[in-house]
Order: structure tokens, then sequence, then C-alpha cells
């Protein structure tokens, strides 16, 4: 099983809001996932990130695969991996 970090997309349309999750890979992108370890609001000026680190760090040792945008989502919040 190949475990991502990605983005699932929530809010109305044209005002997206998105929760950061770590999810089996052959999941559908707003469907099942294992855990929601933060959020990311790029509706506002700068754009809102809530992350806890210390899941994230954790599933990136398990083995967990990030997006390319959840990539540079941690680059801003400065996840050291």
């Amino acid at each position: 099983m190949s475990v991502k970090i990605r983005l699932t997309r929530f809010g109305a349309k044209k005002q997206p809001y998105y929760r950061i999750v770590v999810a089996d890979s052959r999941s559908p992108r707003d469907g099942r996932f294992i855990e929601k370890i933060g959020t990311y609001d790029p509706k506002t000026e700068p754009s809102t990130i809530n992350l806890d680190k210390e899941k994230a760090l954790d599933w990136l040792k398990k083995g967990a695969q990030p997006t390319n945008t959840v990539k540079k989502i941690f680059d801003i919040v400065k996840l050291q991996q």
C-alpha cells in the first residue's frame, strides 16, 4: 500500500479550502483518508496554513510521500524532513 500526503478540497464553488491528509494513493482526491494533519486556505492574504508538524514528520518517517503541492507547503512551514 502506497501512502500519500495530499490535499482534499472543501468549500463552495470558487471558494476553495483544503485539508492536508494522509491517504492511500488508490483512494480518490476527496475520498477516504487515514488521518487529517492540517488545513490550507489559499483565499486569505497571506495564505493560512495550519499543520501538525509532529504528525507530518511521523508520517514522513513511516514512508508517506507528499505531493508536489504539499512539498511546497512543507517548505513554507519549514518542516525539517
